[in-house]
């Protein structure tokens, strides 16, 4: 009988994992790492489910001594002596902020377990100075100094991004938390801080200007998340097993993987970069599924992304300073960073040239996760009846039968709702792209020719369809641009049918008023 690997998903203990018999990668020269670098104050974001609670509880661990939990690992091959430091823990992923009086519940909670276990009274009513006096009675008390290990820094104000009060309350409080780190050093030995967003603009770190930020590091680029080459040397059985389930073989499985897990990258230099969470439900599961799309979408992006009114492939292929990516101002909201923090952008490349880096969506797990986001504002219908179309356009455009598609087409654009944003060419073309490409189909746009750009062209295993937009104008000049500008000669030595498809829109009637389909 087979022995299948246990894999961490959702393990945010170090200890558990290690005890638990857990397929563990091990990340334990990144210790080594920040242990030579000598850096006092160190802050990591990565997006979320990407394993930086397990890494801050790996570090938890380490400092306290427990060599027992990394034998076998590098660091134990190092010359560390082992030596237990006391370790105090911040975890602010464990409340959903409703209210400004949640993160004083989690911080007393916290105070209350520290001062029980070392001996310490009570003295301060205020936060802030009942922090530093934990501080340095912990110091005194134990002869170490402490490491501090702050997780998710950041949800108490991502949570309350529209709610002016809650937030300046929260922003407050832990920026008085905060200042401590800087006031206490000589009694602290780390402070290791991980968020998904560095917010700039808000002096939640204004007094502690030496924190290093390591979050485009190249030394650290591959501390969170799955490398080709763990997947490779650790993970080959989940690979073979999911092949077997799925009736592949083992290449078409690791590019099955590789297509829709794979191509984060977090600095200039380092490894493809699976999402943990996804590799390992997939290998779990032994199917291909949206498994970090269903953990819940981000709250930040939920309530910005309202607010940004671009067109979709400036977004999708784009250019940004490193500086532009670092910070995000509630104020003005740059969607690059919104989108490169929360993980739906990933660096591409670096173009030393113009030192800036080249953006792109990662997978297609994320890319069908994007759209799932942006299509309701972009196209949400007023019937129940939307599934039955989406299926029949699907169905449509495999089958070599366009006409039908695009009456498919139609019916679901004369359902959306009259106050979504179809009041502009830019956003007609959003919707009608997105709708293609969330429902499955191989789908690019503006790809380039000689003579101009294409609109949209949809690719299935039989059939190639060339499709022009025409806001307020004739799908006859639509189809004549498609012939004019020979759109379809790039395609001609390819063993598929080729249909052109012009289509016009009415905003008027707000709807697709016709389309002129040759072959």
């Amino acid at each position: 009988m087979e022995i299948l690997e246990k894999y961490p998903i959702g393990e945010q203990d170090f200890k558990s994992v290690r005890e638990g018999g857990y397929v563990y990668l091990d990340k334990t020269r990144y210790i080594n790492t920040i242990i030579q670098s000598g850096d006092k104050y160190l802050f990591l974001a990565r997006p979320r489910r990407f394993g930086k609670s397990l890494f801050l509880s790996t570090l938890q661990y380490f400092f306290e001594g427990r060599r027992d939990l990394f034998k076998g690992l590098f660091i134990d091959s190092t010359d560390w002596n082992w030596e237990s430091y006391p370790v105090l823990r911040i975890d602010l992923n464990t409340q959903k902020y409703a209210d400004s009086g949640l993160l004083g519940n989690v911080l007393e909670t916290l105070f209350q377990n520290w001062e029980k276990r070392y001996g310490i009274k009570k003295l301060f009513p205020d936060y802030a100075q009942r922090f530093n006096y934990i501080l340095q009675e912990i110091h005194s008390v134990t002869g170490k100094q402490v490491v501090i290990l702050v997780d998710e820094y950041d949800k108490p104000l991502v949570g309350n991004l529209n709610k002016d009060k809650n937030f300046e309350d929260y922003r407050e409080q832990l920026a008085a938390l905060y200042s401590n780190f800087k006031s206490s050093a000589e009694h602290i030995r780390l402070v290791f801080l991980t968020g998904v967003s560095r917010f700039c603009k808000l002096s939640v770190f204004s007094d502690l200007n030496n924190l290093k930020d390591i979050t485009f590091s190249n030394d650290y680029a591959d501390i969170c998340g799955i490398t080709s080459e763990e997947l490779s040397t650790r993970l080959q059985s989940g690979i073979h097993l999911l092949a077997q389930n799925l009736e592949v073989d083992y290449q078409e499985a690791a590019s099955l993987l590789k297509d829709n897990y794979d191509g984060y990258h977090f600095a200039r230099k380092g490894s493809d970069i699976y999402n943990p969470w996804s590799l390992l439900s997939c290998l779990s599961e032994k199917e291909i599924k949206d498994y970090w799309n269903e953990t819940g979408l981000p709250t930040i992006v939920a309530e910005s992304l309202k607010r940004i009114n671009a067109n979709l492939e400036s977004l999708f292929d784009s250019y940004c300073s490193e500086d532009e990516l670092k910070g995000f101002d509630l104020l003005n909201p740059n969607p690059f960073a919104l989108l490169y923090q929360t993980g739906y952008l990933t660096i591409k490349c670096y173009e030393r040239k113009i030192n800036s880096y080249r953006l792109g969506i990662p997978n297609k797990e994320v890319k069908r996760g994007f759209f799932k986001i942006l299509l309701p504002y972009y196209v949400k219908t007023k019937t129940e009846t939307s599934n039955r179309i989406v299926d029949a356009i699907v169905r449509h455009f495999i089958f070599g039968q366009p006409e039908e598609a695009m009456k498919a087409m139609q019916s679901y654009f004369a359902g959306i709702d009259y106050k979504m944003r179809l009041d502009n060419e830019n956003n007609f073309h959003n919707a009608f792209y997105l709708l293609l490409d969330i429902i499955g189909l191989d789908t690019t746009t503006e790809s380039h020719t000689s003579e101009g750009s294409i609109d949209i062209v949809v690719r299935t295993d039989d059939y190639i369809y060339v499709i022009e937009l025409k806001y307020d104008k004739s799908a006859e000049a639509a189809l004549r641009q498609i012939e004019e500008k020979h759109y379809c000669r790039k395609y001609l030595t390819e063993n598929r049918k080729l249909f052109k498809i012009g289509v016009a829109f009415s905003s008027k009637t707000r709807c697709i008023e016709n389309w002129i389909i040759t072959d």
